[in-house]
């Protein structure tokens, strides 16, 4: 069984700005620019929220929680949360 992903190679044009603030953010994680940038693409591409995640968006996003959260703990959260 072949487990190898395959990937072709494709250029771009950046700006050179955007070029020098993804290496510096690169070589904090200890990571090449390709691995990084590779990343952040694939949690871009793939990081569509799921259908619990868009209603509990579009409640907060229409104001309809019920008063404060008790963010103490996590047993607090769920409780203030009704759940």
């Amino acid at each position: 069984m072949d487990l190898a992903i395959q990937k072709k190679a494709q250029s771009f044009r950046l700006p050179v700005e955007l070029i020098d603030r993804l290496k510096i953010l690169a070589r904090k994680q200890n990571r090449s620019l390709n691995n990084f940038v590779e990343c952040a693409l694939l949690d871009l591409a793939y990081s569509e929220p799921n259908k619990d995640t868009i209603a509990a968006i579009n409640e907060a996003k229409a104001g309809d929680l019920q008063g404060p959260l008790d963010v103490s703990s996590v047993e607090a959260m769920y409780k203030s949360m009704g759940l």
